[in-house]
């Protein structure tokens, strides 16, 4: 169970705090979708969740157990906006093996077939990919790492429609093993799969039933 009590985030040279008061709770093989507009802090809050930035104040309890940032950074695996923009191999192979030149193929390839890329040459170059497999290749990066929680950005963003439903599809199918939480300006497609959605404004969020996006 992945819980934020009271969390803030305000940083010394901003007004007003980014994060105000923020509690949520997410059960494992949950996914969890906050909506805002650009700006609104949601992407600030998964950088503080993967451990990349640092609270100003309240707790995050994983399990029951306070977890500060350098704990986050084991337990959470981010998948940022645009993350075809940060591949950095030549190769598939090569940038799933970036920071763990040890991996054996056979790991390669169970992170590979959880995302539906089996059947990708490892030899292939990741910029030569469609849109949607590159982001399966994004999150298949984070599979290999094993996190107990799988955080998206706008994983929809820049892909056509038929992208967008494949990729609510493999979601759907991710969080039978895994705990998800998604942001996004647009809950389309994602808020079908949704088994907790909130909102976000200037910082705040607020629980909403997932049907009523659907239906919004």
């Amino acid at each position: 169970m992945l819980s934020l009590k009271n969390l803030v985030y305000h940083p010394p040279a901003t007004p007003k705090p980014i994060l105000q008061q923020i509690n949520l709770k997410l059960a494992p093989q949950e996914l969890g979708l906050i909506v805002g507009v650009s700006g609104s802090g949601k992407s600030t809050l998964l950088e503080i969740l993967a451990g990349l930035a640092e609270r100003t104040g309240g707790e995050i309890f994983w399990r029951d157990r306070e977890i500060m940032s350098l704990d986050l950074q084991q337990l959470a695996g981010i998948v940022f906006q645009f993350p075809e923009r940060h591949f950095c191999g030549s190769t598939i192979l090569e940038e799933l093996r970036l920071g763990h030149p040890e991996l054996g193929t056979e790991k390669v390839m169970n992170a590979l077939t959880e995302v539906g890329l089996e059947k990708i040459p490892l030899n292939k170059s990741p910029h030569s990919l469609s849109g949607g497999q590159q982001r399966r290749l994004a999150l298949a990066v984070q599979l290999i790492r094993q996190p107990n929680i799988l955080l998206l950005d706008e994983p929809t963003a820049g892909l056509d429609w038929s992208m967008r439903i494949q990729l609510a599809q493999l979601l759907a199918k991710l969080k039978e093993h895994w705990t998800l939480l998604v942001v996004t300006h647009d809950p389309g497609e994602l808020a079908k799969i949704a088994d907790r959605c909130w909102t976000i404004k200037e910082g705040r969020i607020s629980e909403i039933e997932p049907e009523r996006l659907v239906n919004s």
